[in-house]
């Protein structure tokens, strides 16, 4: 069984053309979390399609947690952006990820799709660049540019606040929140709330005494 965590249409109809292209005629679509854990109860073996930067994840800590909770599951993450930290963290903690880009071509999503199904680690091309022109990563943030709302958003994340809270905090939707929330990590060069919180911290937008980092 493949599951598919990704919540853009054009993305999934992609998706869905090159599963059954591989002979996968059999998926089943999952739009949040709660949705993704039911269909991983019934398919602990699953493959698990997922675009991390648009799922409801509040952090990777949480989604390395749930694939650990299903150890026979294999995760392909396929996304327009991940850091090298993200990629990092992800790919070091378990055989069961593998990492593919969007821009990826027809013939590597192809490839992607074949190993995931045999459960075997592929890191596409563009992935693996990303991973090897990793620059350390820089002390000073002053020139990155971020909103009043961004900043908001950021402070109320390093808070540990979920985006559902922000948005009911806000009175905003979630939708809204999940794509500032985007926008910030994008601009961070981060992919985890653990990296976001170290920058609130060192750009001294929230006390540091609250903190253990």
């Amino acid at each position: 069984m493949v599951i598919l965590a990704d919540k853009q249409d054009i993305t999934r109809a992609g998706m869905m053309f090159l599963l059954d292209q591989a002979g996968q005629g059999s998926w089943k679509d999952a739009y949040d979390k709660p949705g993704l854990m039911a269909l991983l109860r019934e398919y602990n073996n699953a493959v698990v399609v997922l675009d991390y930067t648009l799922f409801d994840f509040d952090s990777v800590d949480e989604m390395l947690i749930i694939a650990e909770r299903f150890p026979k599951s294999h995760w392909l993450l396929f996304s327009e952006e991940l850091s090298a930290d993200f990629l990092r963290m992800v790919l070091t903690s378990s055989n069961q990820f593998s990492a593919m880009m969007k821009d990826s071509t027809m013939g590597e999503m192809r490839q992607a799709i074949s190993y995931a199904l045999r459960h075997e680690r592929f890191v596409s091309q563009h992935a693996t660049q990303i991973l090897l022109s990793a620059q350390p990563q820089q002390e000073t943030h002053d020139d990155i540019n971020l909103t009043k709302t961004e900043k908001e958003i950021l402070i109320d994340i390093a808070h540990g606040l979920t985006t559902k809270e922000i948005a009911d905090k806000r009175v905003s939707s979630f939708h809204t929140v999940n794509t500032h929330r985007k926008n910030i990590f994008r601009k961070l060069g981060v992919n985890n709330l653990h990296e976001a919180t170290k920058y609130a911290i060192r750009a001294g937008l929230v006390d540091t005494s609250e903190y253990y980092i």
